[in-house]
């Protein structure tokens, strides 16, 4: 039996991992065994498992593999942020980034190769789209971060304290494979992550906010980057179907299903004349006094030929003290790991574009482009 035909154990639930050890004649507790050494402790390969039996190993052996992406490359920046190439099935590659914090972690995890969204400030939708990830795919990331630092045991203290689906792609593009992923991410006999520590970040699509709720209960941020419908639809023109208004809904019914008191993290990418005018600041406090939140402010990460421009610190720091005093809790990202291309909206790995994205000029938005005013809600 070749490699590719053996069954990855990587990204399966515990229900999945049930479900196969109950087809090889074995007891559910098999699945709890395997799934601490592959995710707490990093095993890689099952000769490694040794409180299961020797003549289980071989079964294993000839028909399963826990097979990881591949990396090709990692880069450390100034600041510690560090950044993997990773290559997964069909050539392309996906970009993944661990920022550190003090004591805390957080890695950004790409779900897609490639973004279908095409907003016109992200690096990632600029090189088009070929597939979604495997849960495989997705929660291969996590491995390969922890790991980075040393060898996995659930005694260690865990240099990844928190997961942001917020790499490349469009994590609700992806329903099942990414909410498969972050079940991983938060089980107790996996990684272990508080659903207060695992975040999905969407630019929007309504339907699947809604059906999130129902099935699993992490954090939510929505990529909102335009207080406006007119400006938000060249930015994130997925907002043509899904409108600031219809979004903002979606977030409070969100809200209603959780068992705590969250909020929504508002993420906001400033781009100098574009959304970062003292209107467009009174236009986003009114919005957002419909939602609880908080705003996250990103200063735009240059990129090659992207057309956009960072704000002034002036612009940003003025953009900030009118949000405070609306009474929205608002901070400015700090940008991370620039240096090696790792920052928000920098990610681009290398995508075998199905949709042709590439060969085609994307429109940049201009102050004089767009009325600030312009369907202001």
């Amino acid at each position: 039996m070749n490699q590719t035909s053996k069954t990855n154990l990587l990204g399966m639930s515990p229900v999945q991992l049930a479900e196969y050890f109950s087809k090889l004649g074995e007891k559910p507790f098999r699945a709890t065994q395997v799934l601490k050494w592959i995710h707490q402790h990093g095993a890689e390969s099952f000769d490694e498992m040794t409180n299961i039996s020797k003549s289980l190993r071989e079964v294993l052996k000839e028909q399963a593999e826990v097979r990881e992406p591949e990396i090709v490359s990692q880069d450390i920046s100034k600041d510690g942020t560090r950044k993997w190439v990773i290559r997964v099935e069909g050539g392309s590659c996906v970009e993944t980034v661990l920022i550190p914090e003090g004591d805390r972690g957080t890695l950004c995890v790409s779900s897609q190769v490639g973004c279908s969204l095409n907003c016109s400030f992200c690096s990632t939708g600029k090189q088009g789209f070929n597939r979604n990830l495997t849960a495989a795919e997705i929660i291969g990331q996590v491995r390969i971060a922890i790991k980075s630092f040393g060898p996995m045991d659930p005694a260690n203290k865990r240099m990844v304290t928190n997961v942001v689906m917020m790499g490349m792609g469009e994590p609700l593009m992806n329903f099942e494979r990414v909410v498969a992923a972050m079940t991983l991410m938060m089980e107790d006999n996996a990684y272990g992550l508080s659903k207060r520590r695992v975040t999905l970040s969407t630019a929007g699509v309504v339907p699947a906010m809604d059906k999130l709720g129902d099935v699993i209960d992490v954090s939510l941020a929505v990529s909102l980057h335009a207080p406006n419908d007119e400006l938000r639809d060249v930015l994130v023109p997925i907002n043509k179907k899904y409108p600031i208004n219809e979004l903002i809904d979606a977030c409070n019914r969100y809200l209603e299903k959780l068992d705590d008191k969250r909020v929504i993290t508002i993420e906001y990418t400033m781009m100098q004349g574009v959304n970062d005018l003292p209107e467009h600041a009174k236009q986003l406090a009114k919005l957002l006094k419909k939602v609880p939140c908080k705003l996250n402010i990103i200063p735009f990460n240059p990129f090659p030929n992207s057309g956009y421009k960072r704000p002034s610190s002036k612009a940003i720091e003025l953009f900030k003290d009118a949000m405070h005093k609306a009474g929205i809790r608002t901070t400015v990202r700090r940008t991370r790991g620039d240096e090696i291309d790792a920052a928000c909206g920098q990610l681009v790995g290398m995508v075998d574009d199905k949709t042709r994205r590439t060969s085609k000029l994307i429109p940049v938005v201009q102050q004089s482009d767009v009325s600030a005013t312009s369907n202001a809600r």
